[in-house]
C-alpha cells in the first residue's frame, strides 16, 4: 500500500462542506491541524458523531476557556533542552513537535505553538544527562510522535542510547501503528534498526496510541506483526475520552482486539485539563464505572490495563469510586511517595485529581529543576500580564 498523502489545511478535506471548513478554520488558526487520507478513510462521514472524526476533526468545543496548556506541570521536569527527568528510573526526550496527524485531546498541544520550543532536533544535552545518571534505565522518545522522524535520524539517536550501559529500555512513543501503519511495515530500515537494538537484554518498547478499535485495521496488524518480528514489544495507552470511546462495550472490544493482535493494555488515562479539551471531559466517576463494566467483559489478559491520572506529583491509580469516595494509589510518585493510599471525598463532577477535596494534603506544588527553562504556562502568563499592563 502506497505512503498516504498528508493534509495540513482543512479546506483540504474533500468530505466537509464549505460550511464546515469556514466554521472550522478559526480553530485551526489557534490549533494546528494535520491528517492523512489513510486516517480519513477510517471515517464514516455519514455520522456527525463518527469516533474517528472526532479525532482528528477540529471541534468548536477547542476555542471555550477550559484548562492550562501545560496540565501536569512538565515544564518543571526539564533538565537540559529537551530532556524531562521526573521519574528516578525514566527520562524523556522530546524528540519531534509533529505528529502523524494531532489528536484533538492532545495534552501536549502546547508543543505545536510557535512560541514554544521544547522538542529539540539535537538531542545531544539530554544524551549526555543521560549518561551522567546512572539510575536512568528507561528513555522514551517522545515529542511529538518518534516514529514521525526519518529512520536515519532514529537510529542515529539509538545508537547513542545503546551506547549507555544503564540504559536497558528504548520506548517510542508513537500513533503511527495505527495512523500510518504503512511508515512501519514498508520501512525496512526501521525494522532492522528495531530487530539489531531490541534484544533478549535489553528491549525496545514501542508506546502505541489506539483509543479505538476502529483503528485495528488489517493495515495495523500487519504493523503489529513486523514490530513483533523486528523483536519490539507493543502496548497501548489512551485516555478515556467523551464521544470517542466512553462506552463499556467499545473499550472492551478495544481490549479484546489489542490482546488477540498481542498488544498488551498498559494505561487508560484520565483526560488532563489541557486548554482546548472540554469537549472530552468525563468526571473520573464515569471514567472508572465504564473502564470497570469494560473490564468485565474481556479476559485477563485485558484486565492488566491500569486507570490512571498522568498528575503533576506522579501517575495516580484510581483503584475504586465509591459511596462517593475515590480510593487511588501512587503508581508513580515525583517524590517518591510509591504505593502511598489515599481516600478522599469524590463529587459526582470531580474531573481531576485537583477537584477532589482535600488533595493538597498529599502533594506540593512542584519546583523547577531548570529554573531558566520557560514553558507554555510562564509564556501565557507574561503576554497575559503584558496585555493586562
Amino acid at each position: 500500500m502506497a505512503q498516504p498523502k498528508y493534509i495540513m489545511n482543512i479546506e483540504k478535506v474533500p468530505h466537509l462542506s464549505d460550511e464546515e471548513k469556514q466554521k472550522l478554520k478559526q480553530i485551526t488558526e489557534k490549533f494546528v491541524f494535520r491528517v492523512n487520507e489513510y486516517y480519513l478513510g477510517l471515517i464514516d462521514w455519514g455520522d456527525p458523531e463518527d469516533p474517528i472524526r472526532k479525532l482528528v476533526i477540529p471541534n468548536e468545543g477547542e476555542l471555550e476557556e477550559y484548562g492550562r496548556w501545560d496540565a501536569s506541570d512538565e515544564d518543571t521536569n526539564y533538565v537540559v533542552p529537551g530532556c524531562q527527568h521526573k521519574y528516578d528510573q525514566t527520562a524523556l526526550l522530546i524528540v519531534s513537535e509533529v505528529c502523524g496527524a494531532y489528536c484533538r485531546y492532545c495534552f501536549r498541544k502546547r508543543l505545536f505553538r510557535n512560541d514554544i520550543k521544547e522538542a529539540m532536533s539535537d538531542v545531544q544535552p539530554g544524551i549526555e544527562y543521560i549518561k551522567e545518571h546512572p539510575e536512568i534505565t528507561n528513555v522514551l522518545l517522545t515529542g511529538g510522535d518518534s516514529l514521525i522522524l526519518a529512520t536515519k535520524k532514529l537510529r542515529g539517536i539509538i545508537e547513542q542510547l545503546r551506547e549507555i550501559p544503564h540504559v536497558k529500555i528504548i520506548r517510542l512513543g508513537s500513533k503511527m501503528p495505527v495512523f500510518n501503519p504503512m511508515r512501519i511495515y514498508e520501512d525496512q530500515d526501521l525494522l532492522d534498526l528495531i530487530s539489531e537494538y531490541s534484544t533478549p537484554e535489553q528491549r525496545i518498547y514501542v508506546m502505541a496510541h489506539i483509543n479505538h478499535p476502529v483503528e485495528i485495521t488489517p493495515e495495523a496488524k500487519r504493523g503489529f506483526e513486523a514490530l513483533h518480528n523486528a523483536g519490539a514489544i507493543v502496548v497501548n495507552q489512551t485516555p478515556v475520552l467523551r464521544g470517542i470511546n466512553d462506552d463499556p462495550k467499545v473499550l472492551s472490544e478495544l481490549l479484546d482486539k489489542l490482546s488477540w493482535a498481542g498488544v498488551t493494555p498498559y494505561y487508560f488515562f484520565i483526560n488532563r485539563p489541557v486548554a482546548g479539551n472540554n469537549e472530552f471531559v468525563l468526571s473520573l466517576k464515569e471514567a472508572y464505572e465504564i473502564v470497570e463494566e469494560a473490564k468485565a467483559n474481556t479476559s485477563g489478559l485485558g484486565k492488566r490495563v491500569r486507570l490512571s491520572m498522568s498528575h503533576t506529583s506522579g501517575k495516580i491509580e484510581i483503584l475504586a469510586i465509591d459511596n462517593g469516595k475515590a480510593y487511588l494509589k501512587y503508581h508513580q510518585s515525583r517524590d517518591g511517595n510509591y504505593g502511598k493510599f489515599m481516600v478522599l471525598d469524590c463529587p459526582d463532577d470531580a474531573a481531576w485529581f485537583d477537584d477532589l477535596p482535600g488533595n493538597e494534603q498529599y502533594w506540593e506544588p512542584p519546583r523547577k529543576k531548570w529554573e531558566e527553562f520557560k514553558g507554555a504556562n510562564d509564556k501565557i502568563a507574561e503576554k497575559e500580564q503584558t496585555i493586562f499592563n
